[in-house]
């Protein structure tokens, strides 16, 4: 079997991706603990659609009443 190596999701430094690499897809324990704490410190953030909850209605401007 061949040993597959991908770029350190951190550094870009060829990493080994199998199970003996045990901070794998990272290339060493620091490049795995900087990410985790990127993650905890919440720089890294998964984007997401706003909903109609987020906006009160104080927020939202609304056209003037009009009689036809």
């Amino acid at each position: 079997m061949t040993k597959r190596e991908v770029p350190c999701p951190q550094c870009g430094k060829p990493s080994l991706y199998a199970a003996e690499n045990l901070s794998r897809p990272f290339c060493s324990e620091r490049c795995r603990l900087i990410d985790l704490g990127e993650w905890a410190s919440g720089s890294y953030q998964i984007p997401v659609e706003p909903s109609l909850d987020d906006f009160s209605s104080a927020d939202i401007e609304h056209p003037p009443l009009t009689r036809h």
